[in-house]
């Protein structure tokens, strides 16, 4: 009677939903973690499928750029509307292009490109390849003596890591000149003085980091997607949920991964 009443009041209710929060966090972590040795491995012993492989390319990159282009060119343009009126009365017009760059390539860049590629291809492939375990076509692969790993996540993770530093680098670079755009028409700023700011302030670093930060961030995404995607379960119902996990897994990893390169590169 007394184990019935514990288990129906609140705290008890509370206290197990915490543990399996608990015990679903450490297994995605476990199982993050052991796959990305796996298809480190794999990589390393070159056993790649090229021709899926330039597929997830053109998938992760180019069907990626226009709404990256969008909502990078956007925020640039946005922060330099506003700050660009402001530093020209205070007389620091020739500042303007250096923080814009600076706070397009250190940082808007990367994180609004890869919040866009999590909506975009991330979420895509997380509900593909759950889709493939809940229908059991995962089980058929292996049946026919493939290994899902190299032929599910190989193809993926690579495409991630090769095609997120050009998105970076075409997305910072109309950050930049939409950030031009936008100082002149709203302080009259013009562009010569925003463009020579811009390498006043910008360094080889910066851009070295960015680029580091982008290949790091392109194995992140599209590790957890397809570690999600992977372990669904439950039908449509379970699509749904690793589609979430994913999107929701990966932003906190871009945002950590952020905060622990800042911390080395510019603490």
């Amino acid at each position: 009677m007394r184990e019935f009443t514990l288990k129906s009041t609140i705290t008890y209710k509370v206290y197990r939903q915490l543990l399996i929060i608990l015990e679903d966090f450490l297994s995605t972590i476990g199982d993050i973690v052991i796959y990305a040795g796996k298809v480190i491995s794999f990589i390393f012993k070159r056993e790649l499928a090229w021709k899926e492989i330039i597929y997830q390319c053109a998938r992760f990159g180019v069907s990626s750029l226009p709404i990256t282009l969008s909502i990078v060119g956007m925020s640039s343009v946005i922060v330099a509307m506003q700050v660009a009126g402001e530093m020209v009365k205070q007389g620091a017009g020739n500042f303007v292009g250096m923080l814009v760059a600076i706070l397009v390539v250190r940082e808007a860049g990367i994180i609004m490109s890869g919040f866009a590629i999590i909506s975009m291809i991330g979420s895509s492939i997380a509900s593909e390849i759950a889709t493939m375990r809940v229908t059991e076509q995962i089980d058929a692969i292996r049946v026919l003596k493939v290994d899902p790993i190299r032929y599910l996540f190989v193809p993926r993770v690579l495409s991630g890591i090769l095609m997120m530093p050009p998105v970076l680098v075409v997305s910072s670079l109309v950050g930049i000149v939409g950030g031009g755009i936008a100082s002149h028409l709203a302080s009259g700023l013009s562009y010569r003085a925003f463009f020579e700011s811009v390498w006043s302030g910008l360094f080889i670093k910066d851009m070295n980091v960015a680029l580091l930060k982008a290949v790091v961030f392109g194995f992140t995404i599209a590790l957890i997607s397809c570690v999600c995607g992977y372990n669904a379960k439950g039908g449509a119902k379970g699509v749904g949920e690793a589609t979430t996990k994913a999107v929701v897994w990966s932003f906190v990893g871009i945002v950590l991964w952020d905060l622990l390169f800042s911390i080395i590169f510019f603490f």
